[in-house]
This record gives C-alpha cells, structure tokens and sequence, in this order.
C-alpha cells in the first residue's frame, strides 16, 4: 500500500499550480533545493516519475498530473476533517491567514483581529496585504485562508472554481483633486472629459485598480490618461494629489474625511462602485475563519457602508 505525505503532496499541488520549483519555494518559504529533494521523495513514494526535465526547468508528466488532481482532494479532505474536528471539540482556536489590499487591511482586517483577540484569544491571526490576482493561487492552495478583495463596476473579477466570494460592501468611487485645482472651486461633480490634460496617480498596472481607471477616461473622458504615477498604497496617491497636483480615482473607504489639502468630488457622467470581496475556500471552514469573517462582518456594519 502506498502511504502519501500530505505536505508533499501540496508541494505537488503547488507546482501543478505555479509552474516552477522556484515559484513554490518562494510561496512556501522553502529552497528550491528541498522542494525538488522533497518532490524526488514524493516519486519514490509512489513508485512513478513525477517530474521530467524541460529546458533548465521541470514540467510534470502525465503520473505527476494524475496525482496532483488526486492531491487536491486529499487535501481538502484533510482540510474539512480538521474544521469538524475543530468544530466538536467547541473551543474556537487554531491559525487563520488572511490578505487583503491596503484599505481593506486597514479599515476591515486589523479592525476584525482587534475584536477577535477579545472575543477568541486562543486564535492566532496572520495578516498581509496583498493583491487579490497574487493571493488566488496561494488561496486556493490552503497556504491563506481569507482574502478580501476589490472589483469594480465594468470590470469583474474572474472567479476560479473551487473558491467563494461573498460581497462586503460596496462603496462610491470618487474623484480627487488638489484644492486649488480648477475644477475643484465649483464643489460640484466633476466630468471624467475635463480631466483630460491632468496627470493622474492610480495603482500599479496589473491590479484591477489601474484598470479601472484607465477604462474609465476611456469610456468616460474618450482619452488616454496621462498616468505617471503608481502605487498601490493609497495613502501614497493621495499625497501625489496634494504635493504632485495629480489627480485620482478612489473609493470612498480609501479617502480621509476631512483634508484642507483635497477636494473630493462626485464622477459627473455616472456613478461608479467598488465592491469589497470575501474570498474562502469552498469547503467547510474551520471555527477559527468563521469567528474572523464575523469579526469583519461586524466591523462592515460599523462602518455603515
């Protein structure tokens, strides 16, 4: 009888997923070197080459796809038996990895620990920011367990089998200008078409942020924007705005309430959201990321938004 090792069979997993021992070690914390040495035990385990030499990497064979599709449900097995486990005992303990991007970390995340360490100390919760296009792999993997995510009205987020996504919140996407800009001295909506010769700050390209605000002067204004500016931390944009006299396109959970400095205005032609995203496993969760999810829950209807 075969007796697989679990932790190698998600090495095996995440290399079906990343491509590259590399990539795998990098999500995993790992050298290379163990990864492939652990991989090379894996094969020995199941008495069937895994791995085959492509080019200066490795590629898997058709034994190495066979058992990393087994693998997903092995692991998800072990997964779910581990929340049931976790659910009779009655305690509500253990470790919950959860990312999210800037504002939801700040506004939504730490929030949420604060309240479950009073509520739940014996859970240990592990937060990063992170893009939701750089968490899904990791997510889908079993290495984060929760990540809170954004989308934006013309332009949703893939949504990859195996996960689930519960709506947060949704919140108004508003312009900001300097104070002095032109446009600013009315206090009324502005349109996306006058804004057609500023220098505009947005997130790096690749995040759905970037991409809504390059389709939006598109489809709204008819240009190219003029964007010289990336960051994906918002604090960072809304000090290009102040100090660069760049101009953004932000959600209302990212702005300040009051800035002498800034001049918050509505979008003229339409109105365009955000919505915050909850991204788990579809599997049963531990006891752990249920009293986290309600700790952010909690914490969206404090907001009020």
């Amino acid at each position: 009888m075969i007796e697989l090792d679990l932790r190698r069979l998600r090495f095996l997993r995440e290399f079906e997923e990343r491509g590259t021992l590399a990539a795998v070690a990098a999500a995993l914390g790992y050298s290379p070197s163990t990864i492939s040495q652990q991989l090379a035990l894996l094969e020995k385990e199941v008495g069937a080459r895994l791995l085959d030499k492509a080019g200066r990497g490795v590629r898997l064979t058709d034994a190495g796809h066979l058992l990393a599709q087994h693998a997903r449900v092995l692991l998800s097995a072990a997964e779910a038996a581990q929340a049931d486990l976790a659910a009779l005992g009655g305690d509500i303990r253990g470790t919950v990895r959860a990312g999210g991007l800037q504002s939801a970390a700040r506004r939504l995340l730490i929030p949420a620990v604060a309240r479950l360490k009073a509520e739940h100390p014996q859970v240990r919760v592990e937060i990063f920011e992170l893009e939701l296009e750089q968490s899904l792999p990791g997510l889908r993997l079993g290495t984060v367990d929760l990540v809170i995510g954004d989308e934006y009205d013309s332009h949703p987020r893939p949504r990859p089998a195996g996960l689930r996504f519960t709506l947060l919140l949704e919140e108004p996407l508003r312009i900001v200008l300097p104070a002095a800009h032109p446009l600013a001295r009315s206090g009324g909506p502005v349109a996306m078409a006058d804004l057609r010769s500023d220098i505009w700050a947005a997130s790096a390209e690749g995040t759905g942020h970037h991409a809504m605000v390059v389709g939006t002067c598109r489809a709204l204004g008819g240009y190219e924007p003029d964007l010289r500016h990336r960051s994906n931390d918002a604090d960072v944009q809304l000090e290009l705005v102040r100090a660069a006299t760049a101009v953004a396109l932000m959600p209302a959970l990212t702005l300040p309430r009051d800035d002498p400095a800034l001049a918050i205005r509505d979008i003229a032609e339409t109105t365009l959201r955000r919505r915050l995203v909850a991204a788990t496993r579809d599997t049963p969760p531990a006891p752990a990321l249920i009293a986290l999810l309600a700790a952010v829950t909690d914490q969206v209807r404090e907001l009020g938004m």
